[in-house]
């Protein structure tokens, strides 16, 4: 038995002092990304961070995000129309010991010109989504898993989808209720939505594992 607590007591003091060397982890840096391109699409799959859309003062889409050599990120523009960007890491496992970096540095800023997008897909985990009012020609998709989406007065030309687990779904949409054929399944939370409505010209599916959904359709 004093084997065993000694062997522990090791292990507590290894655990400790892997964390006060990542505590010295280096710092982020502040970075922007401006697209250069006619961007008609755009894809952020990303981990642990909260993303901001806002909409672009100048009609150009920016980005603004901090990394650095082990958190960072892949940003391309394929076909000459799809931005898309990526997570990636260099860490071994012992730099995820000791907590994870600050609130401003887990942050992404996404803006972009109202109306000029035909397909704009989020995706995070561990973190919000938050758009503005705006509208899009085809297809809006959200999702995240451990956080909440909110949104205002969103205009979609075909669907929107949007998905949380662990987190709350709320926010308005542009149209009526008969616009949207609905598809939603809610596990462990209350929704303002049908589980099945067939008709409507356009599609709002939504997914809710652990939270409440409130979508309200508004006026243009």
């Amino acid at each position: 038995m004093r084997k065993i607590a000694l062997t522990a007591l090791c292990l507590l003091v290894s655990i400790f002092s892997l964390t006060g060397c990542s505590s010295n982890s280096e710092p982020f840096e502040e970075k922007s990304y401006t697209a250069d391109a006619q961007i008609s699409e755009i894809n952020l799959d990303v981990r642990d961070r909260e993303i901001e859309v806002a909409l672009s003062a100048d009609e150009q889409i920016h980005i603004q995000y901090s990394e650095n050599s082990e958190e960072y990120y892949n940003i391309a523009v394929s076909d000459g129309t799809v931005l898309t960007m990526t997570s990636a890491s260099d860490k071994e496992w012992t730099d995820y010991i000791g907590g994870k970096a600050s609130a401003e540095n887990r942050k992404i800023l996404l803006q972009i010109p109202d109306a000029r997008l035909e397909n704009l897909t989020l995706s995070t985990t561990n973190e919000n989504i938050s758009l503005p009012a705006l509208a899009v020609s085809g297809n809006i998709v959200a999702a995240s898993n451990g956080g909440d989406i909110t949104f205002e007065r969103l205009n979609v030309g075909m669907s929107l989808s949007v998905a949380a687990k662990n987190g709350n779904i709320e926010g308005t949409v542009i149209g009526s209720y008969d616009d949207f054929a609905i598809q939603t399944e809610i596990k462990k939370g209350e929704s303002n939505l049908p589980d099945n409505k067939t008709d409507g010209a356009k599609t709002l599916n939504v997914s809710s594992n652990h939270g409440d959904v409130n979508i309200e359709f508004v006026k243009e």
